[in-house]
């Protein structure tokens, strides 16, 4: 039995209850993979359509080696077909690149009928993917954030929040200022490393009380959320 499951499958030697295995194992690994992944970002937040496709995906590409085989031509005429679709979707995060190609790579194993190596890589990317998790191995530990401020042409920009940056945050230095609405007003870019003891509201009002209570925006590195005044 296990031969078997190691055992690469040739275009010739395809049955219909191995074809079954493949598919069915090719699904059972996209689901496992799917709540890894739902398991590692309930505080980030995930789309339902990508957990489903991360599901889909390995027993597609294992259909596709199904169906080509070892026929060169039919390779060659697939590749044609898959080259005219054109996929329009948001970019996502570079862990979500490495979900897409990981679930491609349990999907072609499969489908050449590497089935036990298939679930072997499989849980030992996903007890990988867990392990980086739950240590926070890649989560800087500075609280980087960008902070954004409006302010109207009549003040001068330079050194007005100095005190107040100083105050709250470890460390920071001005990006960028560009002009607004003709002029009128500018856009002072700040990246912080903000204080992880410090009251934001706090933080805020004295920027607010600096800058004439205009917009003012914080945007996480980390989250990629945004706080705005």
């Amino acid at each position: 039995m296990l031969e078997t499951l190691l055992a690469p499958t040739g275009g010739d030697s395809l049955t219909l209850a191995h074809s079954l295995a493949i598919l069915g194992a090719a699904l059972a690994l996209g689901l496992f993979i799917s709540l890894v992944y739902i398991h590692t970002h309930k505080k980030q937040g995930y789309s339902a359509g990508f957990t489903l496709t991360m599901i889909m995906l390995p027993a597609i590409i294992s259909v596709i080696i199904l169906l080509i085989g070892n026929n060169v031509a039919r390779a060659f005429s697939l590749a044609g077909a898959f080259s005219l679709i054109r996929f329009r979707s948001a970019p996502g995060e570079p862990k979500d690149i490495a979900y897409v190609l990981f679930t491609l790579a349990t999907g072609l194993a499969c489908g050449m009928g590497y089935i036990a190596y298939a679930a072997l890589f499989a849980f030992i990317l996903c007890s990988v993917m867990v392990l980086l998790h739950y240590t926070n191995f890649p989560n800087p530990k500075a609280n980087a954030m960008q902070l954004k401020i409006i302010v109207p042409e009549n003040l001068n920009f330079q050194g007005l929040f100095d005190d107040i940056l100083n105050q709250y945050t470890d460390s920071w230095v001005m990006n960028r200022v560009k002009t607004k609405d003709f002029g009128t007003l500018f856009e002072v870019v700040y990246n912080i490393n903000l204080k992880r003891s410090i009251n934001q509201k706090a933080f805020f009002d004295e920027l607010r009380c600096r800058n004439g209570n205009l917009n003012i925006s914080l945007t996480s590195h980390q989250l990629e959320d945004k706080i705005y005044a």
